[in-house]
């Protein structure tokens, strides 16, 4: 059908890039949401053709068996203004549309229609979730939406929604009236759905009833071949089934042709095809109803730009067929539930049971990885190889192991990060339940391997090992250090404090042990030297002594036997402490690496060793550094992080206008004038102390005079204020004749006084300087940085970063991790500064950040903090335009194939 009056392609309204959007469903299957457009009619029509009488009279309040032309036309063709319109799309169909118009100056109507078997996948949700943030960018405050009263379901979208409904009776409809402003309630709403979605999309990839090798060979040492002999060896209980278009059995099972020749439902294909064939397999995939691919094939990002566009079409593709893919290029996945037995990987290694899930990038590590564990006998709940993670992350498998009550501990092998942003806010919620502990390549160099496509960061690297922190991840260098620590969260409880007792009958390594514990922060409280001819006896009473110590948090056990002793006596006696005891017991048990036979208990549940096993390492070193980042852990979850800062303490309001101002008369971005940085600050609650510019020695002196006298002029250009040779500052001016002498002497100093940028500025309260400052980064968002100021402090890189929003947990632990910090607290007998000011600053600072990513950086470059309270003396801002305004945050979305938008 054609729309009257259409206009012509060039004439029509644009709406943004970043308003499409591949979108995860309720049961966790994809579709494709983007901006209605004129060429879209015949979708519509088609669209509306299969929507029911009852859905539509629904949406119409009348019979509306058909649409006319002119409501074709009207529907499809918007402004992308105050008229907005999204459809929801599904292997090349249009499944549902909603759209908002705007009835007058700050309020829309809003409306949807999904067709009938769509209902129950809460589309309508995420339809009104990207409508509210596309109403906000158009400067919609509110909206209305007129429901008849045995539309229940769709009274319930709005009502949990999160937002507050208000509601009256109108002729017979129900209106409802609600602001679109993102609440904290409906984002964690909206965050709800996220994490439901996210985790049913993996949730269906380990517990499949049903496997497909596509690619399945009857040649030995060939991928196919050994994906079968994996899945049948690992003793999978679903059933498996073979394809292989030129084989009529493969290890003799019955081969098929293609998947779609199955005869019965397929939940997850394995696919070991050539790069070149693997789209033809994913729409055969599609037509059959698969859920998810494990895409092994190589040959795609990792190799090139070439392969890099053959990766978006694949992932393009899987999505607008409503599917999920993990890899490609990857090694596969295992589930060691005996329930399900899946070993979908090309590692001939099924891991034993165990407590800890682990997701992985590297295809050709995650083998090592799982020789690793075996050799441990740490035993895996789950595992992930996601290859060039095109589609499935690590923020999925979150998702995933947040609620799965099979896995305690998490383990991340992390070659890059797509979005930490993302990863930062998830791992924050999953690490107050269970821990994380990550290994992550490239810390250095920032290096990121082929097939991963990540956007430019600008944040230092010590941003992102800050990020980690602040979400309690434990952060780890090595594999091995990785799994000392997994081996002793996966069996043993998490320790009070850091006060340590070392029990051990050999006197050299207790000391090695001592001194390897007060280097990395643990208290030794207690050394027990029991000879080299302890027995089991003086072992167990020892162990218990130590146990029952109140001043004793964790237990560090070593033996080394005597010749010709086994040591199995000493051993049991381990673990039967270790099982009953209520605070962690590590050891050095002969030397063994792992959770060793001797040391294990059983475990009900059929894992490789129960709760109460006594985890060993070769060397008491690594034990006690296991052991000290665990302390951390469990000292971060402890802490009691409070609350943060009240957004009604600040007027929003005013700072968006000034950023907005600025910003429509400097589309390119500027620089903001110390009286624009001074309103911003002072909308947050900060004060800028006041100063004034000048440039004769008359400008000086009235200068001088309007201040009251006791002041100081000094020189604000950056490379003065970095060069502690040159004295740039005189203070205690209380006359016209000081100031004289005083603008004599410096402009001698530092020569022509316009270039120096010389300010004359109220003498403030002594203090310690400190600099607080911010920054929007393209992939963080949001950073926000705290340092004592000066240039030797800056060349050395002594500051300490978090990403907003913060918590008072963080404000306090940004000012005590850098390492100057005793200048704050009395160091060498000085006064210990206002701490709290200092805090209450950095917290304002990154709530402005996060409030309004337009301010690109902000920079409080130099705050004196007194005894009583902080002077902010000199700040600067500058702010430039934002295409999304982080819109990720208030509205679920997938990873942009096009790296336009930040990737999950």
């Amino acid at each position: 059908m054609t729309a009257e009056a259409s206009p012509q392609p060039d004439e029509a309204p644009t709406a943004p890039r970043h308003w499409e959007a591949d979108v995860l469903l309720r049961d966790g299957r994809t579709a494709h949401l983007r901006p209605i457009a004129p060429n879209d009619a015949e979708l519509l029509v088609e669209f509306y053709a299969r929507v029911s009488d009852q859905s539509k009279y629904y949406r119409f309040f009348s019979p509306m068996p058909k649409l006319s032309e002119r409501d074709v036309a009207r529907f499809t063709q918007v402004d992308h203004q105050d008229r907005v319109a999204f459809v929801l799309l599904l292997q090349g169909h249009m499944i549902a549309v909603g759209r908002f118009d705007v009835v007058k100056p700050g309020e829309a109507e809003v409306a949807f229609l999904v067709e009938d078997q769509h209902h129950g996948r809460g589309i309508a949700q995420l339809l009104l979730e990207h409508l509210a943030q596309a109403g906000r960018e158009r400067g919609v405050e509110r909206f209305t939406a007129e429901v008849l009263p045995d539309n229940h379901r769709m009274i319930q979208t709005f009502r949990d929604a999160g937002y507050s409904i208000a509601s009256e009776y109108d002729e017979g409809v129900l209106v409802l009236e609600f602001p679109i402003d993102p609440t904290d309630t409906a984002i964690g709403v909206m965050r709800g759905r996220e994490h439901r979605a996210e985790s049913a999309s993996i949730e269906r990839f380990f517990n499949p009833r049903s496997v497909a090798i596509i690619g399945a060979s009857r040649r030995q040492d060939t991928i196919g071949q050994a994906l079968v002999r994996h899945l049948v060896t690992g003793d999978f209980t679903g059933r498996v089934y073979v394809v292989n278009p030129s084989a009529a059995a493969v290890s003799g099972m019955p081969a098929y042709k293609t998947v779609g020749d199955i005869p019965d439902d397929v939940d997850v294909a394995i696919v070991a095809v050539p790069a070149d064939a693997v789209e033809d397999v994913v729409l055969d995939c599609a037509a059959k109803g698969v859920h998810g691919l494990v895409v092994i094939s190589s040959g795609f990002a990792e190799t090139g730009e070439e392969g890099r566009k053959r990766q978006r079409r694949l992932v393009g593709l899987s999505r607008s067929y409503g599917l999920r893919l993990i890899g490609p290029n990857c090694l596969g996945i295992i589930n060691t539930d005996p329930a399900v037995s899946i070993n979908a990987s090309l590692s001939s290694v099924m891991p034993a049971r165990g407590r800890a899930g682990f997701f992985c990038q590297s295809g050709a590590l995650g083998s090592a990885i799982l020789e690793k564990v075996a050799n441990r006998g740490l035993g895996l709940s789950t595992f992930v190889s996601a290859g060039n993670r095109a589609d499935v992350s690590g923020n999925d498998l979150l998702q995933y192991w947040e609620e799965d009550e099979s896995t305690e501990v998490v383990l991340l092998y992390l070659e890059s990060i797509g979005n930490p942003r993302k990863f930062s806010r998830i791992a924050r919620r999953v690490s107050l339940r269970k821990p994380i502990i990550a290994v992550r390549s490239g810390r250095t160099t920032q290096g990121v391997p082929m097939g991963h496509a990540v956007r430019r960061i600008a944040a230092p690297p010590q941003a992102v090992d800050a990020m980690f922190r602040q979400a309690g991840v434990i952060q780890v260098d090595t594999l091995d250090e990785m799994f000392d620590v997994a081996q002793l969260l996966a069996h043993q409880p998490l320790p009070r404090g850091r006060r340590v007792a070392i029990v051990g009958n050999s006197d050299a390594l207790g000391l090695l042990a001592a001194d390897a514990a007060v280097a990395v922060g643990l208290v030794v409280n207690k050394s027990v030297a029991l000879g080299a001819e302890a027995t089991a006896e003086d072992f167990e009473d020892a162990l218990d002594a130590a146990i029952d110590d109140p001043e004793i948090d964790s237990v560090i056990a070593v033996y080394i036997p005597p010749l010709n002793v086994s040591g199995e006596d000493v051993a049991n006696v381990l673990a039967a402490v270790g099982e009953q005891s209520d605070k962690p017991l590590v050891s050095s048990f002969l030397g063994a690496e792992g959770v060793p036979e001797l040391l294990r208990v059983p475990d009900v549940a059929g894992s490789t060793a129960g709760r109460g096993s006594v985890p060993s390492y070769p060397a008491v070193e690594a034990a006690v550094r296991a052991l000290a980042r665990v302390v951390e852990y469990a000292v971060w979850l402890r802490t009691p992080d409070g609350p943060a800062p009240d957004p009604a303490e600040v007027d929003l309001g005013s700072a968006r206008q000034l950023v907005n101002s600025v910003l429509s008369e400097h589309p390119q971005g500027s620089g903001l004038t110390r009286e624009q940085v001074g309103e911003l600050l002072g909308a947050y609650g900060i004060k800028l102390w006041a100063a004034r510019p000048v440039t004769t020695l008359r400008q000086a002196q009235a200068a001088g005079r309007e201040l009251g006298w006791d002041v100081v002029l000094k020189a604000t250009s950056h490379p003065l204020r970095e060069r502690p040779d040159l004295a740039h500052v005189w203070r205690n001016i209380d006359s016209t004749a000081v100031m004289r002498d005083a603008w004599e002497s410096l402009t001698q100093l530092v020569g022509d006084p316009v270039a120096a940028g010389f300010v004359v500025q109220k003498n403030s309260p002594p203090g310690v300087p400190v600099a607080i400052r911010s920054l929007e980064d393209p992939l963080f968002g949001p950073v926000v940085s705290f340092g004592i100021s000066g240039p030797i402090i800056e060349l050395l890189a002594d500051k300490s970063y978090r990403i907003p929003p913060l918590g008072a947990r963080d404000a306090a632990a940004m000012v005590r991790e850098v390492k100057s910090s005793p200048m704050l607290f009395g160091y060498r007998g000085a006064d210990v500064v206002d701490v709290e000011e200092i805090e209450r600053l950095i917290s304002r600072v990154a709530q402005l950040q996060n409030d309004l990513p337009q301010i690109s950086s902000l920079e409080l470059g130099l705050v004196l903090a007194g005894t009583h309270g902080c002077t902010v003396l000199t700040a600067e801002a500058r702010v430039e335009q934002v295409a999304e305004l982080r819109s990720d945050l208030f509205v679920r979305r997938m990873p942009d194939l096009l790296g336009d938008t930040i990737p999950g």
